[in-house]
């Protein structure tokens, strides 16, 4: 059976009040390379089914992988027992209607293959040329994929929409192994991948690390680069979610009820916002929730999504918001939309122009091992990672020593002294759930290294 009559037989067979049905059809490509070699090479396919039932407002939801034909009745039919056993949903409201119809709902899926690395994989293949040449080693991956997600309702609900995302994670290491450096790109479909500018970025920074220089802990002048703000920015949009706000459970709860929305948190006019439309990093323009949460509602599935302001020029106008929640807090429906797009009030510098004007400073490649701390600050702690830079007189200097962080966040935002030009970024931590950002480098003036990290 195609998608599409998964989705038409599932609604069919449901004996309930509402039904829901997701179906997500998956395909993947995938390089691997180690020490200037490619390693393996793969495909794979795969196809979920969610099917959630309705019965007055008790919610039940049954997801397989994989399904067959015969199976398709049982799934259902278990759907629709577990929603008549269930006690009323807390985020019941009717399904949504009167979406129109996606224009391309009954065309064939059509799977991502090896073929999508056609123009990179020769250019790969120089990189590891250049690479062997100047004594240094290249590892990492280059994955893409393709899922298409068909959401039907009993309602009338028909939407569609395919999401390409693609990533390279790219590491080179001296030839000794005693030097790393790291770099990563977000694509949607590796034609416009620059692996020798890559590569040769990599070269500079491990040339770099050619002088060590050891500094203690301490509050260092630093320079994050686009990755390291998205990792902490992704984070910040996890967390400002509308219900913990309300419950006092978020550094975005108000001190005696209500939430922080009208708050001024920054100091410089930075902009956080989503848009399922914003080039290159489109994403679904419609809400898909496979199961209820505190962010998220399976009522909900199919509500439009728009253009929406998280942070406006250092404000606070919005949090992630079920049309439950929204009733709960007198704010506009806002759901999670799956982008995120920071930048400042100008189009600001480049990495390379903030660099040649710091006088004393850190340059960062990237955070990793990010754990919240407390919820109530959005205090978070990690590591640096793959190069962290000693900056005098607008020059790199040398590579220090790896340190553990302290810092929210949200209490960055209100210290940063610069923020540069924004540009599409894949961040470090994060990319196995997050891709599509585009981030500035920014100019933290006292960025806390709390202690220096044995990790190298």
């Amino acid at each position: 059976m195609t998608p599409q009559e998964i989705v038409e037989r599932a609604l069919e067979l449901s004996q309930n009040d509402g039904c829901v049905v997701l179906v997500d059809e998956g395909s993947t490509a995938n390089l691997r390379f180690a020490g200037n070699t490619l390693t393996t090479n793969g495909v794979a396919r795969s196809s979920r089914l969610t099917v959630i039932s309705i019965a007055g407002e008790g919610v039940g939801v049954v997801s397989r992988a994989s399904v067959r034909e015969e199976q398709l009745a049982d799934i259902v039919a278990a759907a629709d027992a577990a929603a008549r056993d269930a006690q009323p949903a807390e985020d019941a409201r009717p399904l949504v209607e009167g979406v129109p119809q996606s224009a391309d709902w009954g065309s064939d899926v059509r799977p991502t293959d090896i073929g999508v690395f056609e123009g990179f994989a020769p250019a790969l293949g120089e990189a590891f040329a250049a690479a062997e040449a100047g004594g240094r080693k290249l590892y990492g991956f280059a994955e893409h994929s393709l899922t298409s997600t068909f959401l039907g309702t009993s309602t009338g609900v028909r939407l569609r929409h395919d999401q390409p995302t693609g990533r390279l994670e790219l590491n080179a290491k001296s030839a000794d192994l005693k030097r790393s450096a790291w770099t990563g790109v977000s694509t949607e479909d590796f034609t416009d991948v620059d692996v020798a500018a890559l590569d040769s970025s990599l070269a500079q920074r491990l040339e770099w690390a050619k002088t060590r220089v050891d500094l203690p802990a301490g509050r260092y002048e630093t320079l994050l680069p686009p990755s390291a703000v998205a990792d902490l920015m992704i984070y910040l949009f996890w967390s400002a979610g509308a219900r913990d706000a309300l419950d006092g459970r978020s550094v975005f709860s108000k001190p005696g009820g209500g939430t922080r929305v009208g708050e001024q948190l920054g100091r410089l006019p930075v902009t956080l916002s989503s848009d399922p439309a914003a080039a290159g990093i489109a994403c679904a323009p419609f809400v898909t929730a496979h199961a209820s949460s505190r962010q998220s509602s399976v009522f909900d599935n199919g509500l439009p999504l728009e253009p929406t302001d998280w942070i406006k020029d250092g404000r606070l106008e919005a949090l992630l918001q079920t049309r439950y929640s929204a009733q709960l807090s007198g704010l506009a429906v806002t759901p999670g939309i799956d982008n995120l797009i920071m930048t400042g009030a100008e189009s600001g510098r480049s990495l390379e122009e903030m660099i040649a004007s710091t006088q004393h400073g850190l340059l960062v490649t990237c955070l990793w091992y990010i754990r919240e701390v407390d919820p109530q600050t959005l205090l978070v702690t990690g590591l640096t990672r793959d190069g962290v830079y000693l900056v005098e007189h607008g020059e790199v200097v040398g590579e220090v020593n790896n340190f553990r962080f302290n810092e929210s966040p949200v209490d960055l935002l209100g210290r940063l002294t610069e923020v540069g030009a924004s540009e599409r970024t894949l961040p470090r931590e994060w990319n196995d759930y997050f891709q599509r950002t585009v981030m500035p480098p920014v100019r933290v003036p006292d960025f806390n290294m709390s202690t220096v990290s044995q990790a190298s």
